[in-house]
């Protein structure tokens, strides 16, 4: 055992980063919805589900083929993250419009919000296996979609045995640089101060002229945008997706959330790093069929012995 440790804990390690930064992604979704309205918004897995629909459809539409340049790659990319961006966003949007604000104009109860979520995210899951994956790549909606590769999995470099490869290197650079700009967004601008007062106290912050309507409104818009960035890099490093690809990712992005303090944009990203890493060391002991067990036991016992999270410090009290 200890000879499979020190032989596969360097790769492990960098598979445990690449993976990490996908939930983190996602995590944030979570965190910022429940951060503003204490929700949890259990059909934003679909909304990352439909961020990767988009980039499978714009890959196979413009059919990529090698060789590859490093400018080709970086442009299929960044086209990819900027489109699932656009239309995970805009789907959070309709899905904050239609199930959440009729309730939450209502009064309606948080119970009565969640079984909403609930609802809209099987929904989702069934328009897509039965009528909208048919429809947009003339296949059977109930099987995995096979993606083009665009980036070549080929070795950069070495670090002991662990290999990192150009896949590797655009996922942690693209998620490293999304969440910088995303916390710098919360903490510094005018939209940012709007969202954390309304985290803090949403009747002080009408009060103060902040529009109640329009902070939700932008909050889904990001946390739905970065589900999208999320399944851009998804799926080019996967190259594949299917109608419930967003079910055991969501509940894993949802782990790292209550990991590392739901409400915190930064307890989100440490919580999906340490989950990732967590999830890969344990299948070199445990092996690789019980690595999403891994995800439900470190669930479950953060909410025994740590229901805060690591940094268990909530949105309104980022730091401006």
């Amino acid at each position: 055992m200890f000879q499979d440790l020190q032989s596969q804990f360097l790769g492990s390690t960098i598979g445990g980063l690449v993976a990490g930064s996908i939930y983190a992604l996602i995590a944030l979704g979570y965190t910022m919805v429940y951060g503003v309205l204490r929700l949890i918004n259990f059909a934003h897995s679909e909304i990352f589900m439909i961020g990767t629909m988009t980039s499978l459809f714009i890959l196979v539409t413009i059919a990529p083929t090698a060789p590859f340049t490093i400018f080709s790659m970086i442009g299929i990319l960044l086209l990819l993250i900027v489109a699932s961006a656009l239309v995970s966003g805009g789907s959070a949007i309709v899905l904050e419009q239609l199930a959440y604000r009729p309730l939450r104009k209502k009064g309606a109860t948080r119970l009565a919000a969640l079984i909403s979520a609930i609802g809209a995210s099987l929904f989702l899951q069934e328009a897509f296996g039965l009528k909208i994956i048919p429809w947009l790549f003339d296949k059977p909606g109930r099987v995995q979609q096979p993606a083009p590769r665009f980036v070549p999995h080929e070795e950069l470099f070495r670090i002991g045995n662990g290999v990192v490869r150009t896949d590797h290197v655009f996922v942690i650079i693209g998620a490293v640089i999304v969440m910088v700009v995303l916390d710098q967004l919360v903490s510094r601008t005018r939209i940012g101060r709007g969202i954390r007062a309304t985290a803090q106290d949403p009747e002080a912050a009408v009060l103060m002229g902040v529009s109640i309507d329009r902070i939700v409104r932008i909050t889904f818009l990001l946390g739905g945008a970065m589900a999208g960035v999320a399944a851009a890099l998804f799926v080019m490093e996967y190259e594949n997706t299917d109608y419930r690809i967003g079910f055991l990712l969501g509940i894993k992005a949802f782990t790292a959330a209550v990991l590392g303090g739901i409400g915190n944009l930064r307890g989100a990203l440490l919580g999906g790093i340490v989950l990732g890493l967590v999830e890969n060391w344990s299948s070199i002991f445990l092996g690789s069929a019980w690595k999403d067990v891994t995800a439900f036991v470190v669930l479950v016992l953060v909410l025994m012995f740590r229901p805060t999270g690591i940094l268990g410090e909530s949105l309104q009290r980022a730091r401006a």
